[in-house]
């Protein structure tokens, strides 16, 4: 008994060496050392000056300290100890909790453990989502002085600010309708044909490329030259290969809206078509079976049965593509700008914030969008239910 007690009062009250957690806390100790480096603008440079001072070689310490110096074996440095506590301090962080935690009596120690996996990522999404959503909300109300004011959410109801929102609107429902209901089709008239895999890769290769990307190649297909000269744009040399004249379509309104849209469209469609493609084929093949020898038509099949039993993947991939069109900026900043009649709240919203300055409107923009995209992330969660209960 007495040398059980000993060997309990030397490794800890239930068994865990008390070296495990003095090296935890140690390596802790250097982790939040590493942190306060990385934090540091000049930290690579002073930290290497210091191991050069250790060395002997004070010319090079004060060459990096007035950053003169080689910078490359500084940003290596720096590179080495953001791994160092990047891995091991996060496995070092749960060692030392799961070591101090297995010291508590058994019930404390089984209702404490599951909050050490999950409290990190609690305080990650603290910090660097629900802090920032916080402040952005608490920041529309004020002015660029900091005084507390509502201007900016008077100003969304007037003028070019309902323009924007109905833009928006616009996108949401032709961009993701479009996208979902080619996707559906496509996946559907490719289920039965030879090389179906070949045809998909055609479908699904623009999603690869980036939305600035496929903006670039749109508006070659979308160039205008003037009369005199060979229109090169595809569009246009189609257009007036029938005697009609070129048309400007990315920058003349209302058509540069669609022309804008059929992009976002030409990308996402891809997307739509791999999961419900996957999704068709997991419907049962005795229920069509059935079906087909009651007298059912392939429409009455695809319509009445196929849809309502796909019917949690529509509704993932709809409210996928509807928080990415909600979001949509890229396209419409590298085809115009939002300059003609185009422009959308994530546009107007890095304007406000980055070309006047205007952080409080911004904030009010970027709310809005956070509000509009709440309802579709609902919906996609509930499904997610729904299908995890099914």
């Amino acid at each position: 008994m007495a040398l059980d007690r000993a060997k309990d009062s030397a490794s800890g009250s239930y068994g865990t060496p008390r070296w495990v957690l003095v090296a935890s806390l140690i390596g802790l100790v250097i982790a939040a050392l590493g942190v306060t480096v990385l934090i540091d603008p000049h930290g690579g440079e002073n930290l290497l000056a210091a191991i050069y001072e250790r060395l002997g070689n004070a010319a090079g310490a004060d060459a990096l300290r007035n950053g003169q110096g080689d910078q490359f074996y500084a940003k290596l440095l720096l590179a080495a100890i953001a791994l160092l506590v990047g891995v091991g301090g996060i496995w070092l962080l749960f060692t030392s909790a799961s070591t101090i935690v297995e010291r508590f009596p058994p019930k404390l120690r089984d209702r404490i453990i599951p909050w050490v996996f999950i409290a990190p990522a609690l305080v990650l999404l603290s910090v660097y989502l629900v802090y920032p959503a916080v402040a952005t909300v608490i920041r529309s109300f004020f002015d660029q002085k900091g005084v507390f004011t509502l201007a900016n959410w008077e100003s969304l109801g007037k003028g070019e600010f309902l323009e924007i929102l109905r833009n928006n609107i616009i996108w949401l429902v032709v961009a993701t309708a479009g996208s979902v209901g080619l996707g559906l089709t496509v996946a559907a008239l490719f289920d039965r044909i030879r090389r179906e895999s070949l045809a998909k890769v055609f479908i699904f290769t623009p999603l690869a490329i980036s939305l600035v990307g496929a903006t670039v190649i749109w508006k070659f297909v979308y160039a205008i030259q003037p009369p005199s000269e060979p229109q090169f744009g595809l569009l246009n040399a189609i257009w007036t290969a029938f005697g009609n004249k070129a048309v400007a379509w990315s920058t003349t309104f209302p058509i540069n809206l669609p022309a804008e849209m059929l992009i976002m469209i030409w990308l996402q469609t891809g997307f739509a078509m791999v999961v419900l493609s996957a999704a068709i084929k997991g419907v049962s093949v005795e229920v069509l079976e059935a079906a087909r020898l009651d007298g059912a038509s392939e429409r009455q099949i695809f319509f009445g049965i196929i849809v309502p039993l796909i019917r949690g993947s529509i509704v993932t991939v709809t409210t996928t593509v509807a928080i990415a069109t909600l979001k949509i900026f890229d396209i419409v900043f590298s085809v115009s700008g939002g300059l003609n009649h185009d422009n959308v709240v994530a546009v107007r919203m890095f304007q406000e914030m980055f070309q006047f300055f205007n952080d409080g409107r911004a904030a009010a923009l970027a709310t809005i969008l956070f509000i509009a995209v709440l309802p579709v992330m609902i919906l996609n969660l509930r499904n997610f239910r729904r299908q995890a209960a099914m």
